[in-house]
């Protein structure tokens, strides 16, 4: 199985290329760019690519699209339909389930939350998993889009980590990963199982009123919460730097 990432730079977003074998047919997840390294990989491993997987709509994952289309000659990229409509510029629907794409089997598990539409693509046991999950970290719930807190742990607990415990996890920002190695580690993931108390200390979010229930490292360096807002308790995944503890 060949996995070659392109992060970058300013984003830390990730676009894969994706190939069972050396010769043959290749997928993009994702379209952020750079496109030089993509093309450097798909010249060196005698690659031709087929389609793009976009997980969802936002800008940092579809800006490259149409620069990868004629930098690696290829026309076709699909998406959930919800997020197909958002993107336009030629993006078909794709629904959740099986599908192949010049002989290459891809699953493609519905993943809401941090959008209604967001898919995770498994390929030969490997899954891409968008904006939902990270590396000791998970998507946040109020970018465009997005369908809430409750879509996002469902999609995090009961369908990414019950992929098998080897599987080998690569998000749309930044390293990668594996589901043993988020049910052990992840702090969100952690007080979801029941493994880790809440936080508990009262903060505001945005001056709103909250406990904080989680606070850990993000992808990029910054901080990732789990708050829950106001009298009613609303849960949310949030920035960190919107996030005020008390003293």
């Amino acid at each position: 199985m060949i996995v070659e990432r392109a992060l970058h730079p300013d984003w830390l977003s990730c676009t894969y290329l994706v190939a069972p074998q050396p010769n043959g047919p290749a997928l993009l997840i994702d379209a952020g760019g750079p496109v030089a390294p993509l093309v450097r990989a798909r010249e060196r491993h005698g690659l031709r690519v087929v389609a793009a997987l976009l997980t969802h709509h936002h800008h940092d994952h579809v800006a490259a699209l149409d620069e990868l289309r004629e930098a690696l000659d290829f026309e076709a990229a699909y998406a959930h339909p919800r997020e197909a409509a958002r993107i336009d510029r030629g993006v078909e629907a794709l629904e959740p389930g099986r599908h192949e794409f010049d002989g290459i089997p891809v699953v493609a598990l519905h993943t809401p939350g941090h959008t209604d539409g967001m898919l995770a693509f498994v390929v030969d046991g490997v899954a891409f998993t968008g904006d939902t999950l990270f590396k000791g970290s998970v998507g946040g719930v109020r970018a465009p889009g997005a369908s809430g807190y409750e879509d996002l742990r469902r999609s995090v607990v009961d369908v990414l980590l019950t992929l098998p415990p080897d599987t080998r996890l690569y998000p749309g920002h930044s390293d990668p990963t594996t589901v043993r190695e988020e049910l052990a580690a992840n702090p969100f993931v952690r007080v979801w199982l029941g493994r880790e108390q809440p936080d508990g200390r009262r903060c505001r979010v945005a001056g709103e009123e909250a406990e904080l229930v989680v606070l850990a490292r993000d992808y990029d360096g910054g901080r990732k919460a789990w708050v829950r807002l106001g009298r009613e308790r609303r849960d949310e995944i949030v920035p960190g730097s919107i996030v005020e503890l008390d003293d």
